[in-house]
């Protein structure tokens, strides 16, 4: 009987979840060590792999390296063709291998040793050779891959690459690896910009809807919808004492029908609405728009005096 192409697909999924799954019992000291020994490692962590294994050592290394662990991919043919030049004595060697007896890598161990260059084997066989002449080996044994013809490298390149996040997690917690310092890796995206961004680089602060606590409602409208903001804001002596906003307007007009024109501000405004420093992240904006369901945020310096307003669009661009 045929599956269809989603039973395909689902039965693959839960062939390589299940291969995860089975590694986890076979983590041991080693992998402490392997731990401590990128921790303490002055260098880099340089990884190579031939074929299947190279394109899962270039995304461990991506990962380590924008994760806080100097770390980059080596071809390990182009290795043995004058690349190794790049590794230096203050380096790591990560090899991954599933068999364990890729002869490219066994080729370039002879080399690294003469250099006492530690050498860390991840491989699916704890008795191959790369194994058996590293300083450290990790074994991550799949015993089916998720292709029908048991052929193709999938649940054992998805066991590797995870064994590599868990390498970077672990490295992170030990390090105590914070957003800012993600931030730093990753200057060009959309949430390095949020996490280095302050607020004073993109409040308004121009003809800002700024509105006396007397006025009557019915004109203060007219204020907030020129303010193109949404809101209005009540000071006094230029300290912010409230804020007016739309959602406080409609709330008004539904409560006060028949009084509507009698309406002052002071009687709807919000008092000691939410604030924040110009120095604050963007980052900082979107958890407190989240935690207080609003949209808008007044900026104040250490006095409490209004200096801009920052607005959810802010951490949408």
């Amino acid at each position: 009987m045929h599956l269809t192409p989603i039973q395909y697909a689902e039965k693959c999924l839960r062939d390589e979840a299940n291969a995860l799954l089975d590694i986890i019992p076979t983590l041991d000291e080693n992998f402490n060590n392997l731990i401590d020994l990128i921790f303490n490692c002055n260098g880099h962590v340089v990884i190579t792999g031939v074929g299947k294994s190279g394109h899962v050592a270039a995304k461990i290394a991506a990962t380590l390296a924008s994760t806080g662990t100097p770390s980059f991919y080596l071809n390990t043919l182009d290795a043995l063709h004058g690349d190794l030049g790049m590794v230096t004595n203050n380096d790591i060697v990560l090899m991954l291998s599933n068999s364990g007896n890729t002869d490219e890598l066994l080729r370039i161990i002879p080399y690294l040793k003469d250099r006492k260059i530690p050498i860390v084997g991840i491989t699916g066989d704890s008795h191959s050779l790369i194994a058996k002449h590293v300083n450290l080996h990790i074994l991550v044994k799949v015993v089916k891959e998720a292709c029908p013809l048991n052929l193709a490298p999938t649940s054992s390149t998805t066991a590797v690459m995870a064994i590599g996040d868990a390498i970077a997690i672990a490295l992170m917690e030990i390090r105590n690896f914070k957003a800012i310092d993600f931030a730093m890796f990753h200057p060009g995206g959309n949430l390095g910009r949020k996490l280095v961004t302050q607020v004073k680089d993109v409040m308004y602060t121009d003809n800002l809807p700024i509105i006396p606590s007397n006025m009557l409602l019915v004109d203060a409208i007219m204020c907030i919808s020129r303010g193109k903001l949404g809101l209005g804001i009540i000071l006094e002596n230029n300290i912010v004492v409230g804020i007016i906003t739309d959602g406080d307007i409609r709330r008004a007009i539904e409560g006060e029908k028949d009084n509507l024109f009698r309406v002052t501000v002071e009687e709807v405004m919000t008092k000691n609405p939410k604030t924040i420093n110009p120095e604050a992240k963007l980052t900082q904006i979107q958890s407190l728009f989240g935690k207080y369901k609003i949209h808008s945020l007044l900026v104040v310096d250490k006095n409490n005096k209004l200096v801009g307003v920052v607005d959810y669009f802010a951490i949408m661009n």
